[in-house]
């Protein structure tokens, strides 16, 4: 018994645009993120793929995303919408371009907090707008599961719990599985699933809207993975 499942980053956000550190921040698509969206769809639909259930976050660039290409593809299936699927919190990095943080920090330490596995941002404070505790969209998490700051090590320990106790055992099922989430929390699964390194993790890089296909043995291990285009 295999099994195939298909992960994709959301299209390009407004932020993504601006070159903004996004995280928790609630932000829409761009016009391009939208034809992303499109395109992975109609990727998807040349490959003959299909969905049983689409896990997303609670973040409307990525609910947004996977609505699109369910629209695109004519598919009417549950969609499981959930924290553990979030991008990394960046702190109180929040809201500000990369390239001024390079100015002012220094491009190393910038890329050390972008890219490290395991150094988190300074913390955010929780007067700040970008805090989410301070969000209304926020207002049912409980207040220990809300950070003021994360590392990547941080994400995977939110994103793999999830995984295991949520999404391995419908795989299991034999049920076809999309998810549409963020460059981290994708970069997590990637992490558990193909047991890489903390150095590896932080160089691989995820495309906005391109489709990622894990084909996985009966015990949930890779056979192979790859981009469809």
């Amino acid at each position: 018994m295999t099994y195939k499942i298909v992960l994709v980053r959301h299209g390009q956000s407004e932020w993504n645009l601006q070159n903004r550190f996004t995280g928790w921040v609630d932000v829409p698509l761009t016009k391009k993120g939208i034809e992303e969206s499109k395109k992975c769809a109609e990727i998807l639909k040349k490959n003959k793929f299909t969905f049983d259930v689409c896990y997303t976050s609670l973040l409307k660039r990525a609910i947004d995303t996977e609505e699109i290409i369910l629209k695109e593809m004519e598919l009417k299936i549950p969609v499981k919408k959930n924290i553990g699927l979030m991008e990394r919190f960046y702190g109180g990095l929040t809201g500000l371009n990369k390239d001024e943080m390079k100015k002012k920090y220094g491009e190393e330490q910038v890329h050390i907090w972008r890219r490290s596995y395991d150094v988190q941002p300074p913390e955010i404070s929780k007067k700040s707008e970008y805090y989410p505790g301070n969000m209304e969209m926020y207002k049912d998490v409980p207040r220990k599961m809300i950070p003021t700051t994360e590392s990547l090590k941080d994400n995977y320990e939110r994103t793999i719990p999830y995984w295991k106790k949520k999404i391995e055992p419908v795989i299991k099922k034999g049920k076809k599985i999309l998810v549409s989430a963020h460059g981290n929390s994708i970069r997590a699964i990637i992490k558990y699933l193909d047991n890489v390194s903390n150095e590896e993790i932080t160089q691989i890089e995820i495309p906005t809207g391109k489709p990622l296909v894990y084909e996985l043995d009966e015990k949930l291990k890779p056979i192979r993975h790859y981009y469809l285009e």
